[in-house]
């Protein structure tokens, strides 16, 4: 039986790519127009197996909302994959640059592709919901003058014309994403995992965040990403969400146990192996 994966967004999406390159194509998406519906398909037993979702880009930054998403959530990563996001700009057969009015996409890929459209001042940019359902919308109700933007995959499955192929500004943009899986479904894996995604509070001392990092490289940990969100009704106060790289899972085991009495909340987010990079 087919695994069932929740992405965010829609056919021919990034998240889908992402969801192949992890589980390969017998898998069955399901569409979330949204992280929060993306969530909620896991919080129902039997709606998704799994859920692929974008955490940060390398241009863009991070998805800030998610990590206090996953800190609530009843969930773990199980994996994660790194992809090279190229942008496209596509439009209906016979449109130009030059016809163009409207150019549709997710705020993060319009972002990813300003200097492009510099040259282009005629052109609105107009944010929407997805890359695959602005490619959608011009081809369900036939819209002239409307590009979209994202992969090639989406220009052929909805049969689209390229008008400009690997248009964003830094060619080096890659997405992480997250694989997710319910805690409670979390079985013993034959892999050992090289890589940790932590979420945990500093003591409100001086000097607490630095002892807490200390116990980090002490271990041998290498810390790979370090973020900070706010604690919702406590002002100044902010969660660390951390991702750690190691070589000898029991020193990890040990740098727990020095690390929980120095901090607050601790929260281990997911133990898994990491993607891989393409440098």
């Amino acid at each position: 039986m087919k695994e069932k994966v929740a992405i965010q967004g829609f056919k021919a999406s990034f998240h889908e790519i992402a969801a192949y390159t992890y589980f390969g194509k017998n898998i069955y998406t399901i569409e979330c127009d949204s992280f929060q519906a993306l969530f909620d398909a896991m919080d129902v037993d039997g709606a998704a197996d799994y859920a692929v979702m974008a955490i940060e880009n390398s241009v863009a930054g991070s998805i800030l909302p998610n990590y206090a998403r996953l800190r609530e959530a009843e969930l773990q990563i199980v994996g994660e994959v790194y992809l090279r996001i190229e942008m496209n700009l596509m439009a209906l057969e016979g449109e130009t640059l030059e016809t163009l009015k409207e150019v549709h996409s997710h705020p993060m890929a319009i972002l990813q592709c300003q200097q492009f459209f510099k040259k282009y001042p005629h052109i609105n940019l107009v944010e929407s919901k997805d890359t695959a359902l602005s490619a959608i919308e011009i081809v369900g109700n036939k819209i002239a003058h409307r590009g979209a933007l994202g992969s090639k995959l989406i220009a052929e499955t909805f049969h689209l014309n390229l008008l400009a192929e690997g248009i964003e500004t830094n060619k080096r943009n890659y997405t992480r994403f997250l694989v997710l899986r319910r805690t409670k479904d979390i079985t013993i894996s034959q892999e050992i995992p090289n890589k940790s995604s932590l979420s945990f509070r500093a003591l409100h001392r001086p000097g607490s965040l630095s002892a807490a990092l200390s116990a980090m490289a002490m271990f041998g940990m290498n810390l790979t990403k370090i973020q900070s969100l706010p604690v919702l009704g406590e002002e100044w106060r902010y969660y660390m969400y951390a991702d750690i790289e190691f070589e000898n899972y029991e020193d990890y085991k040990e740098m727990l146990k020095v690390l929980e009495p120095l901090t607050s909340d601790l929260k281990i987010l997911g133990e898994y192996v990491e993607g891989q990079k393409y440098l």
